[in-house]
């Protein structure tokens, strides 16, 4: 298969026919035979290039041929009458290729099923946030993306006014149709493009109100969904030009190794279709990294050959020689607050971990808030419940394997791949390389999962590296062992959670302290910060040479798990439901809130809680069926489940899963539930099955005959998402869904087994 890749000159040289000489443009352009293109971005509006000024293609070429990019989205309409809107993010599953666009059409008045939606490039200069992470493409868009439409729409309708010489008040639209009801005349948006393109860009645009939406709130297909289905290139693993060579790389076999030598090199190059073997150090040694230059082995043996089958027979052929790595410390700037990391030498193992963490949770740690008298109210309890949690580091298994395709000339460097982060990465790409960022291009691919892994690029400044030596295209591809053994795990982590309850079982007294190796998850003012007197958060880090990283729901998707594990095992000590205790906790925290900085609006939280239990019909079933209840917000989301369980054959079957999430706004249903769903199944995988241990340093699992993933039979037999409506701005919608189920996964099993679950994976303990 083949895919394009932005200038190209290996398939696409034609373009520098359609490309002329470049000149600035401010705000809005004409397109080359008729047309209009509108950029906008931020708080101001942005010089572009126009690159098709003086060229005789047609407007359906030029469209084609377009790569104009702005922040979150913009519009383009050629005077035949073909709109396109672009949709710069990263798309990895998450809908947000069709979601983005939908905003922007709502805004611009359009049938969204006649408009062309196309993935942009990687465009530093005029795109921000041009990445996935942290669920915040919708929330941190919405405004844009709205004013881009809305923008674009009332230069269509001053255009018409001029035109008809009537006042642009009484211009309507509808469906991508200009109308002026008192003379019956109309035009199509393409019929007004060019003189559109002529009007000043209006500072000030009204959008609609929420009552008058017709796209966003309805579900709205997939718009790849043809092309996944049928197998079209649309990955970064299809990409395909010719001359390409692909490479494999050979990393250290444990954690704490370095490379030695290569000790056959001569031999394997002599193996049929391999061109070349040698060492590529990925960051120099005074480089200082940034948030995301994250990677296990700096230096990699990389193998280059004719195609996957031969490389991967001389990578398996390939003898090298490793030695103990050295204590080192490594600068790193974190968005911002610069650091020094200190990455300790060894050859870790799992069980020592444990013991760390343990020591930890024993000894004062960091106090990150503190409120009321803590050591009183512990002191004066009449129970106290103390309880550990702990979960192991977890591997990300992307179905998609770790690819990048690059070719590096003296001229130009042209990438193509799946990426989260690719404007951070580009960033340090150039450092590497030498290269300006303008003579960098990356087309972004769609993710075949993403899930915090592809945040970490190193791969494509590996793959940058290689074509560089070899002068010529490359792709370059990770086997599943490669990945899943060279690093960037979930943190492992522990906690130890105590609650005070007073003679008439009130909770009157909380401590949560919390360690992980080598990051720590608190959120110190999220719940149940707020609605207990007498509140301690603590937490510190220990020190590890296994590389982590980002992991769906960072952090979350274990405070989650710990702390909603134990209010439910502290509702029940106090004789009190699990929802109701929450619940009264909750109208705490919104009648007289303690403290200041909560993170979480209470009023919201309570009503997520009240539909969850609505809709799962609690108070009639609980005591009948095996019932697991957890709710937690994160990423500015409120979510909460209920789930039921039973044990069949001394194996828990998950018969259903009752979710209720407020995300504010819901742009696209359908995608939504989709999110939620797929978000729930991977948290009862890896609630369930998920562990990546170490000895000496090794890797345990390597693939998925020894990782355990959640298979087809295992996974819930249903699942039903609601969602609270409101008209708040979207937040959250791709991690939300996930931390909450560990634990209510954890409550049904113990109201399934009577045995309350500490540790992960909880198929260890059933």
């Amino acid at each position: 298969m083949q895919k394009n890749i932005k200038n190209h000159p290996k398939k696409v040289a034609s373009d520098a026919d359609l490309m002329a000489s470049r000149r600035s443009f401010l705000k809005a352009s004409a397109l080359s035979g008729g047309g209009f293109m509108l950029g906008l971005y931020q708080d101001v509006f942005a010089k572009q290039e126009n690159k098709f000024a003086t060229s005789k293609a047609t407007p359906a070429q030029l469209l084609e041929s377009s790569n104009f990019n702005e922040l979150n989205g913009f519009v383009k309409i050629t005077a035949d009458n073909v709109i396109k809107i672009m949709s710069p993010n990263p798309e990895g599953g998450q809908g947000v290729k069709t979601s983005m666009p939908m905003i922007v059409a709502e805004e611009l008045d359009v049938d969204f099923s006649k408009i062309i939606i196309e993935q942009a490039d990687l465009d530093t200069k005029h795109f921000t946030r041009q990445f996935i992470g942290g669920s915040q493409a919708i929330h941190q868009g919405w405004q844009i993306l709205r004013t881009a439409g809305a923008t674009a729409r009332q230069m269509l309708r001053e255009a018409a006014a001029k035109t008809w010489n009537v006042p642009v008040e009484e211009i309507s639209t509808e469906l991508g149709v200009l109308l002026h009801k008192k003379s019956g005349k109309s035009a199509k948006y393409g019929e007004m493009a060019t003189a559109a393109a002529q009007i000043p860009v209006p500072k000030d645009v009204k959008l609609k109100e929420v009552k008058d939406f017709k796209i966003i709130g309805k579900s709205q297909r997939n718009v790849d969904l043809d092309k996944i289905v049928s197998g079209k290139p649309l990955f970064g693993i299809d990409t395909k030009v010719d001359g390409m060579l692909i490479a494999m790389i050979v990393h250290p076999p444990a954690m704490g190794l370095k490379f030695k030598a290569i000790q056959n090199d001569v031999v394997i190059k002599k193996m049929k279709g391999i061109k070349d073997i040698f060492l590529i150090k990925i960051f120099n040694d005074d480089y200082e990294k940034t948030f995301f230059d994250t990677t296990q082995f700096n230096e990699v043996v990389a193998i280059v050959g004719s195609s996957t089958w031969e490389v991967m027979q001389a990578k398996n052929a390939l003898k090298v020689s490793w030695e103990e790595q050295t204590a080192f410390t490594q600068k790193r700037n974190m968005l911002g607050r610069k650091i020094e990391e200190k990455i300790p030498a060894g050859l870790e193992n799992s069980a020592d971990h444990s013991a760390k963490l343990a020591e930890g949770l024993s000894k004062p740690a960091n106090v990150r808030r503190k409120d009321g008298d803590v050591e009183n109210a512990f002191k004066n309890a009449a129970k106290v419940i103390e309880r550990t949690y702990n979960v192991p580091f977890l591997a990300h298994n992307c179905m998609e394997p770790m690819n990048f395709f690059a070719h590096v000339t003296d001229e130009k460097v042209w990438l193509a791949g799946p990426l989260q982060k690719p404007e951070f990465t580009e960033q340090a790409l150039s450092t590497r390389l030498g290269i300006p960022l303008e003579k960098i291009d990356i087309k972004l691919t769609r993710l075949g999962g993403g899930f915090g892994r592809r945040s970490y690029a190193h791969w494509l400044v590996e793959a940058a590296l290689i074509s560089q030596k070899v002068k010529a295209p490359v792709k370059l591809i990770y086997t599943r062992e490669d990945d899943m053994t060279a690093g960037i795990y979930r943190p492992s982590y522990s906690a130890k959670y105590r609650a005070a309850l007073d003679a008439d079982n009130n909770l009157i007294g909380f401590h949560v302290k919390v360690g992980g190796m080598p990051q720590t998850p608190l959120a110190p003012n999220r719940f149940p910060a707020g609605a207990v007197d007498n509140y301690l958060a603590e937490d510190f880090t220990l020190e590890t040479n296994i590389t982590v990283g980002s992991y769906r729901a960072p952090h979350s998707n274990f405070m989650a798990a710990a702390e909603q594990s134990f209010l439910d095992e502290v509702a029940e000590t106090s004789g009190k439901d699990p929802i109701a205790f929450r619940i009264d906790l909750l109208k705490k925290a919104q009648d007289n809130p303690v403290g200041k900085n909560n993170d979480y609006d209470a009023k919201r939280f309570i009503k997520v809680l009240e539909l969850v239990k609505e809709k799962s019909n609690w108070e009639s079933t609980k005591s009948s069926k095996k019932l697991g209840f957890s709710a937690y917000f994160c990423h500015d989301s409120y979510a909460a489940h209920v789930l039921d369980l039973t044990i069949k054959d001394g194996s828990p079957l998950i018969n259903k899963v009752f979710c209720a999430i407020d995300c504010g706004i819901v742009i696209n249903p359908d995608a939504a539930r989709n999110m939620s769903e797929g978000g729930i199944v991977d948290a009862v995988g890896a609630a369930m099955y998920g562990k990546m241990s170490f000895t000496k340093g090794v890797p345990e699992s390597n693939n998925f005959h020894n990782y355990r993933m959640i298979r087809h039979n295992e996974a819930p037999k249903a699942i039903e998402i609601h969602f609270v409506e409101n008209t708040e701005n979207p937040t959250g919608m791709g991690e939300p869904a996930y931390p909450p189920v560990h634990a209510a996964l954890a409550n049904a099993l113990y109201k399934a087994t009577g045995k309350r679950f500490y540790q992960q994976p909880f198929i260890e303990f059933v």
